[in-house]
């Protein structure tokens, strides 16, 4: 019983929604930096290289006859996909950095120092104030 009360633990303080949005918008991102990849970055790259369509560069296994297609290692689109990665990493690394940076900053600043009371009957009303709320708990 103690796996099913972890889970319903889980999924009722929203860590399911949480990862449910974080997927979908990771979905989103990767489908933006694919179109960046192959619709702005690759273009300029292959036109440098000789205009060269990344995605049409394959070697060629064997070739296709009727109804076969022809068996290829299309390691265009594969450098296109390491590409995409490398940019996701990235920007992934950049937002993990920056989230380390402000919980850095967060640390550092000093806690406020506690009131201290200023008087003998600010310190007694503390007192009584503390043992009624142990009466009454």
């Amino acid at each position: 019983m103690g796996i099913l009360k972890d889970f319903k633990d889980f999924a009722i303080k929203g860590n399911v929604i949480d990862l449910a949005v974080a997927v979908i918008i990771g979905a989103a991102f990767g489908k933006i930096v694919t179109s960046l990849v192959n619709d702005i970055l690759m273009p300029p790259i292959g036109l440098m290289v000789g205009g060269v369509d990344f995605s049409e560069l394959k070697l060629l296994l064997k070739k296709g006859s009727e109804g076969v297609d022809p068996v290829t290692i299309n390691y265009g689109i594969f450098i296109q996909t390491i590409i995409d990665f490398i940019i996701i990493a990235f920007s992934v690394f950049m937002v993990v950095r920056l989230y380390k940076q402000t919980e850095r900053k967060e640390e550092a600043k000093p806690n406020p120092p506690s009131p201290q009371p200023l008087t003998k009957e600010e310190t007694l009303l503390t007192e009584i104030r503390d043992i009624l709320q142990k009466q009454t708990v």
